[in-house]
């Protein structure tokens, strides 16, 4: 099922906000709306998003949200959009509030029985020493709810451990630590088009640096992408299965990207991001691309999904 939606309407792009992710945001606005516009929907218009957004957004007949961290993917600009009662695109309040957390996440799609990577979580006041005691170091150090691996390290003894803690703490009070493992990453889309979902096809990553960090992430040339992922057909099938059951499971709606590291023919799910982006060298437009869905019809599958995400 998807909306039927007039190439008059007055449709917000979300972008900017108030996030460490806000560059990277702006970049996938700007590519929105260039889509947008190219496919005749002449009404769409950029909307950085600031304290004052709920007067920014008034007579607009829908939003699409290209919002990345804080606030506009972890519930927050979507309960702002239910109130003033406008359509938005990508998952609804509950599905984003889970989803930006990464313990949160991890503890939904263990009832689904999901393979995940043993983990702790750290609260503010926890001293990370004593809560590892039970995990193998090396160590991944994750701020629970960010994106784009700020934040992020891998630690090799409690020296490092320490010091990587106070750093994730800058970005938020409570800690993921996860065991580090080493496996193939890669990262597949999970769509709904028509009433159906289906999964992408799968990215494998290959960073030049020891993990997928930042400058991996976002620098040309620091990540080797292999696309389709060089995988047995009985993995590729287990990984976009998994993917699509965590999505379910965790009430996505309309659009996400589950990352994987796949580690002895065990494809362990890591985190699920409800709004993809959507940047010249994001993944989800090269996945889409890969099933010959071009960047232009992906962003008005994405626009259809408004106001689906009950």
């Amino acid at each position: 099922m998807q909306n039927i939606i007039q190439k008059d309407s007055k449709i917000a792009v979300l972008c900017g906000g108030m996030s460490s992710e806000r560059e990277i945001s702006l970049r996938s606005g700007n590519n929105v709306l260039k889509a947008l516009h190219e496919l005749g929907y002449h009404n769409a218009e950029i909307v950085d998003v600031t304290p004052d957004i709920m007067n920014n957004l008034k007579g607009f007949e829908y939003a699409y949200n290209t919002l990345h961290g804080k606030f506009g993917e972890d519930g927050c600009i979507q309960g702002v959009l239910e109130i003033l009662k406008i359509p938005y695109t990508g998952c609804g309040v509950m599905a984003s509030s889970i989803c930006m957390n990464k313990e949160y996440t991890k503890k939904v799609m263990s009832t689904a029985g999901l393979p995940l990577i043993t983990s702790v979580y750290l609260l503010e006041n926890e001293d990370p020493t004593e809560k590892v005691k039970d995990l193998h170091f090396p160590l991944m150090i994750k701020p629970v709810s960010e994106g784009s691996s700020f934040g992020m390290s891998k630690v090799n003894n409690e020296a490092e451990l320490i010091k990587a803690v106070e750093e994730a703490r800058k970005y938020n009070s409570e800690i993921l630590i996860e065991e580090y493992l080493v496996g193939i990453a890669a990262t597949v889309g999970v769509l709904e088009n028509n009433n159906r979902t289906f999964a992408t096809e799968i990215l494998e990553l290959r960073p030049k640096n020891e993990w997928y960090d930042y400058e991996a992430k976002y620098t040309k040339g620091m990540t080797e992408f292999i696309l389709p992922a060089e995988l047995t057909e009985e993995m590729t099938e287990k990984v976009k299965a998994n993917a699509i059951k965590a999505f379910k499971v965790c009430g996505c709606s309309g659009v996400s990207r589950v990352d994987f590291l796949i580690v002895d023919d065990v494809p362990y799910i890591l985190e699920i991001n409800t709004n993809p982006g959507m940047t010249d060298t994001s993944d989800l437009p090269a996945q889409a691309e890969a099933c010959g869905i071009s960047y232009n019809q992906l962003v008005e599958m994405i626009l259809k999904s408004a106001g689906l995400n009950k």
